[in-house]
């Protein structure tokens, strides 16, 4: 529900695609989403980086899919039930991202959006160029990520 604010005006709202990996919440705009896919055949590509899981076809076109806990330095953990690939579009080609679970589209208050967070105020090992912010919703802290750098083939 938008918070009353006294100029009469709503406000800004962003929506974020909320996903787990761990106990860790993370969030991507909702606008560079494509679709939450469960988990299909990933064929590695010898050679690649550690943290590409290989790729998919994703509607007649091949997707590169990432592994995100190993692109930021979680432990390992074996694709489950929950675990979903989120495909996302890069310059026009979608790539998918490996994770934990896919939980929900959450409306986060531009205001409640901490664009100054720093890697020590989060409990992950992140890069800093991978935040685009913390959004906090009641008493939850969503880490904000920056598509592009987390889906850049080199690492940072």
């Amino acid at each position: 529900m938008p918070e009353e604010r006294t100029d009469g005006e709503a406000e800004e709202m962003k929506p974020y695609v909320i996903f787990r990996l761990g106990d860790e919440e993370f969030g991507v705009d909702v606008m560079n989403i494509k679709e939450i896919a469960k988990i299909t055949t990933i064929t590695r590509v010898p050679r690649s980086a550690d943290f590409i899981e290989g790729v998919i076809n994703h509607r007649g076109s091949l997707a590169t899919v990432i592994n995100l806990r190993k692109r930021f330095g979680f432990e390992p953990k074996e694709i489950d039930a929950d675990s979903r690939i989120i495909i996302a579009e890069l310059e026009d080609k979608p790539v998918g991202m490996l994770v934990d679970a896919a939980t929900e589209v959450l409306r986060i208050p531009v205001s409640d959006i901490d664009i100054e967070a720093t890697p020590e105020m989060v409990t992950t090992e992140i890069y800093k160029e991978y935040l685009k912010g913390v959004g906090k919703v009641e008493n939850r802290l969503i880490v904000l990520l920056d598509l592009k750098q987390v889906l850049a083939e080199e690492e940072g």
